[in-house]
């Protein structure tokens, strides 16, 4: 478990440098070709930049063991985080079109090549980085991470939008081709749509998990069937579980008869817990409240 929290600290931590790298890059190479994809696109790197740092500092944080203040662990930091870039996605989404449009109203400005490059620099560097994020992120669970690799992944969409947009651009001027020359900021408004939509979806799921929201409903079948067959369970009264952060909560309610002793009912609320945890090893804590069965409940149905 501490491998894994080092490497998805290390991942963020390269998250953050290439952010701050591309940031600088991009919005100098816009400025001096003015390219308003570009430049738009090195502020989303920007707000990256800020949305990074909470992640880094929110991942720290959820790994803090529970306290007295914080019974229940500090996972939700993560979550929290998640919604922080989220936020930040749909601002840098409404701040890309807004500027796209404008250019669209402007003297189309002669595309240049070093700004083509630098697009392609920062589409395959934040793909990989996408990649390597994503991976990792799904495999140690982290909420914040697998929010980083959606960061990065919008800015996939940005740089292949800049990529598109300049050379069409470059065409537009080559050929004389005038919609051609509007490609830089038609490929900002389209890009503008992707982000905001990956920015509600993240929104959406963080305000979920901080709203208490049940595990999908097949995962939560998945739990039910694994007390059923516990032996000594008659009956399940409730079944809850919620994500809190990189773990999940189970809490569960079971009738089993009501003849068993404090040791033996004890014994099955360790069978249960242990039966959930070793399927779902992301599972961090098991509640379980037992209640008495009688037989002559079975005849009265």
């Amino acid at each position: 478990m501490r491998l894994q929290w080092d490497s998805g600290i290390f991942a963020i931590w390269v998250s953050l440098i290439s952010n701050i790298f591309l940031t600088v890059i991009k919005f100098v190479v816009g400025v001096i070709t003015k390219s308003q994809v570009l430049i738009a696109d090195a502020l989303h790197n920007a707000g990256d930049v800020i949305a990074t740092i909470a992640t880094l500092t929110s991942s720290i944080v959820s790994k803090k063991p529970a306290d007295e203040d914080h019974p229940y662990g500090h996972g939700k930091a993560e979550v929290i985080a998640s919604l922080v870039v989220a936020i930040i996605l749909a601002i840098a989404a409404i701040y890309m079109v807004y500027h796209s449009i404008v250019a669209l109203f402007e003297p189309a400005v002669k595309a240049s090549w070093i700004a083509f490059v630098a697009a392609f620099i920062s589409l395959v560097w934040k793909q990989s980085l996408y990649v390597y994020c994503i991976r990792l992120g799904e495999q140690i669970k982290s909420k914040g991470l697998i929010a980083t690799a959606k960061d990065h992944l919008a800015d996939v969409y940005a740089s292949i939008a800049a990529v598109i947009g300049i050379g069409a651009s470059l065409l537009g001027d080559a050929f004389s081709v005038s919609i051609f020359k509007f490609g830089d900021p038609i490929a900002g408004i389209i890009v503008s749509y992707f982000v905001l939509k990956l920015g509600y979806e993240m929104g959406k799921e963080s305000i979920g998990i901080l709203m208490e929201q049940n595990v999908p409903l097949p995962e939560l079948n998945e739990l039910h069937q694994i007390v059923e067959n516990i032996p000594e369970v008659k009956r399940i009264d409730r079944i809850r579980a919620r994500e809190h952060g990189h773990y999940i909560i189970v809490d569960i309610r079971v009738s089993v008869p009501n003849q068993l002793t404090v040791k033996e009912g004890h014994d099955v609320s360790r069978r249960i817990k242990e039966s959930i945890m070793v399927k779902y090893p992301e599972v961090e804590e098991v509640l379980i409240h037992l209640n008495p069965w009688f037989q002559e409940e079975e005849k009265n149905n």
